[in-house]
């Protein structure tokens, strides 16, 4: 199956199901922010394009963007926690190994910002996923991560949905 044509069954089953629209955003958003399958899941686009459905058919804004903020502070909290639990081994495991520039561009990151580049991070794509992974193997510790990690969902969640949503049409006028 091609992208387009998960684009288009992913959106029309939106449509045709919305209340089940916070939990698939939640999954999506989960998917996005875990190491692994963020590497194989298009969740930016589905993301984007759920958010401009949720305001031409009326789907409540802030229920859909609380599940995509639990879904990836929950996916960068188990990238964290593998991580932290596998240390270096981690770097050595399939996919990582296969993308050893994007893992030195996240701990590069990680060691200048710590636990700030979480929150920083959360918004560059491919980075999304691998920093708090290299967060955990770093040993940055958990509370500060996790304040980092659930700020930064709430806003990226928002920043992710709303402008499809037309929330920022109403925050103008």
């Amino acid at each position: 199956m091609d992208f387009d044509a998960i684009k288009t069954s992913t959106l029309a089953f939106v449509e045709a199901h919305q209340g089940w629209t916070p939990l698939i955003v939640g999954v999506l958003a989960f998917c996005e922010s875990l190491a692994f399958l963020s590497l194989l899941v298009p969740a930016t686009v589905l993301l984007l394009g759920i958010g401009a459905l949720m305001g031409t058919v009326g789907i409540p804004f802030v229920p859909v963007m609380l599940a995509a903020a639990l879904g990836a502070a929950l996916g960068d909290w188990i990238s964290y926690e593998f991580g932290h639990h596998y240390k270096e081994g981690a770097k050595r495991m399939w996919p990582l190994t296969r993308y050893p520039a994007m893992v030195a561009k996240g701990e590069e990151f990680c060691l200048k910002w710590g636990a700030g580049g979480v929150a920083i991070g959360r918004f560059f794509g491919p980075a999304r996923a691998v920093v708090p992974l290299i967060a955990g193997i770093f040993g940055v510790k958990r509370l500060p991560f996790q304040v980092a990690n659930v700020l930064s969902a709430l806003v990226w969640a928002f920043v992710m949905l709303a402008p499809g949503a037309g929330l920022l049409s109403y925050f103008k006028g």
